[in-house]
């Protein structure tokens, strides 16, 4: 088994006009690296890297399940606190390979963070690009498109649920629409991250959320509200909360995450790693993998 790295440095936790799905230049392909996790099942070699967006990481890793489909798809948003240099996609590649053996596809998206052209509002900026190759993916593949699900860990929570919520005038890149996706998964992530602050930096062991939304709560209140839930609710059947080194969303921001007529649900792991719970052959992963996949495969 793989050591664990010391915890400070692995945790997780305008936008271009889209081109076409294509495969990447070199200068993109991921890396071998996994951050924080004990690599007990080795990452497969993903079935076609996707840009979308002319940026370094602006790519995602799709894999297939084998089979005729058509297939559940999970988009799967990385953690890494929000700044550059801690995290990519890389190290979410054995959950999305354990997912494919389950007959799962999956999109390993990376995006900027702060300190390469990330925060308020280049990540948004990025995640909402991203979203663009769904359609893309579901038009050439083998896709159920009534059964998307967005999965997020740690700082990844974010972009699942956002990217689910309608946003205004006022969000990071203005008015959009709520993609369309049957559920969310957040993986030990925030629920609502003006209230979450606190918890969410005591993570990190460092300031992570006001660097990345350009100030504090306080100071700068109407960018907070342009991401909560409680403006906009996410437009999803379902969502799950798998905790670990977090605490559970308040019943104020759960009943917010309802509000758009999800049905809310969270597995606390108190005491657990925060990587664990997304290691495949992990013990705590174990004892969660079975609720995620209900979600992903959209069971009643």
């Amino acid at each position: 088994m793989r050591a664990f790295l010391p915890l400070p440095i692995l945790l997780a936790a305008c936008a271009p006009a889209t081109p076409a799905p294509e495969e990447a230049p070199p200068t993109v392909q991921p890396n071998n690296a996994t951050y924080g996790t004990d690599a007990n099942l080795a990452a497969s070699k993903p079935d076609a890297i996707l840009r979308y967006a002319d940026h370094p990481r602006g790519f995602a890793e799709l894999r297939l399940p084998t089979g005729e489909g058509p297939f559940p798809l999970a988009v799967i948003y990385h953690g890494g606190c929000w700044k550059t240099g801690i995290a990519s996609q890389a190290y979410m590649a054995p959950l999305a390979t354990r997912w494919q053996q389950e007959g799962i596809a999956t999109l390993n998206v990376d995006y900027r963070e702060v300190g390469d052209g990330g925060g308020w509002p280049g990540s948004f900026a990025d995640w909402a690009a991203s979203e663009k190759l769904i359609d893309a993916v579901a038009g050439k593949y083998p896709i159920d498109r009534g059964r998307i699900t967005l999965v997020g860990h740690s700082a990844g929570g974010l972009p699942a649920l956002w990217l689910a919520s309608a946003s205004g005038e006022d969000g990071p890149v203005g008015k959009r629409a709520a993609l369309a996706a049957r559920a969310a998964i957040v993986l030990d992530g925030p629920g609502d991250v003006g209230p979450e602050q606190p918890a969410f930096d005591a993570l990190c062991q460092f300031s992570a959320v006001a660097p990345f939304m350009g100030d504090a709560p306080a100071a700068a209140p109407a960018r907070y509200t342009a991401i909560s839930p409680a403006t906009a609710a996410p437009q999803l059947a379902e969502v799950l909360f798998v905790q670990a080194k977090l605490p559970a969303p308040s019943a104020a921001t759960q009943a917010a995450l309802a509000a758009g007529g999800a049905q809310v649900s969270v597995r606390e792991n108190i005491g657990q790693s925060h990587f664990a719970i997304i290691t495949p052959g992990n013990p705590v992963y174990e004892a969660n993998e079975a609720a995620m996949l209900a979600v992903l495969r959209g069971d009643e």
